[in-house]
């Protein structure tokens, strides 16, 4: 029996991947958490195979839970399951440790089908997605798309709050930083994209979060 473990913020997400895994007679949930905290300590206290998280978390996100997890068991299996675009956040999650991808409204048959992937051992990706990134390796990157893609996960994150009018001292109280560690990672995102003064830097990353709306 494979044991488990689900993270996610929306109980209705939480229970309609319950209802797909207790069809499976060699499949069992050990718990449930709604953050990344909580996310944490259910796997330190269940010891579950598999972890499947969203990206979107109460406090730390998704990528960053993935990272506090592999840091203290390398070898756990995590599979994120969100509604975010594959193809904004796949290869971060990849990177962070995660062994798979998929967006929730791929239904419940395609979902089972990613845990079963990456239960034996596999990497699951959607096939547009793994497209995707090969071409990465085999042409030159859309320069738009690389600018955002050398951004650090926290970067991002920043990035995206930026976008959403949200002020240095907002986004420090929502990430749990500084507000000096917040102007920090704005200046970085700043030489990253080229943005010559912090006005410029906000509107790049409203216009971002505009084109990107529907992730």
């Amino acid at each position: 029996m494979k044991r488990i473990a689900i993270v996610d913020d929306h109980p209705m997400a939480r229970e309609g991947i319950i209802r797909w895994i207790d069809t499976e007679s060699d499949l069992e949930v050990c718990g449930e958490a709604d953050s990344a905290s909580t996310g944490l300590d259910l796997v330190l206290k269940q010891n579950p195979d598999i972890v499947l998280t969203d990206i979107s978390l109460p406090g730390k996100s998704g990528l960053e839970l993935i990272k506090d997890l592999r840091a203290i068991q390398p070898n756990l299996l995590i599979l994120v399951i969100s509604m975010h675009d594959e193809t904004i956040y796949a290869q971060r999650a990849l990177r962070a440790g995660a062994r798979g991808y998929i967006m929730k409204h791929e239904g419940g048959c395609q979902i089972m089908a990613a845990i079963r992937t990456v239960l034996s051992g596999r990497v699951y990706l959607s096939e547009r997605m793994a497209e995707q990134i090969l071409d990465g390796f085999c042409g030159p990157v859309h320069m738009e798309r690389s600018g955002v893609d050398s951004l650090s996960d926290r970067e991002f994150e920043v990035f995206q709050l930026l976008g959403k009018g949200l002020s240095s001292i907002e986004i420090a109280d929502k990430l749990h930083l500084s507000p000096k560690t917040v102007d920090c990672h704005r200046m970085n995102i700043k030489k990253k994209l080229s943005a010559k003064k912090s006005s410029e830097l906000v509107a790049l990353a409203a216009n971002w979060v505009s084109a990107n709306s529907g992730s």
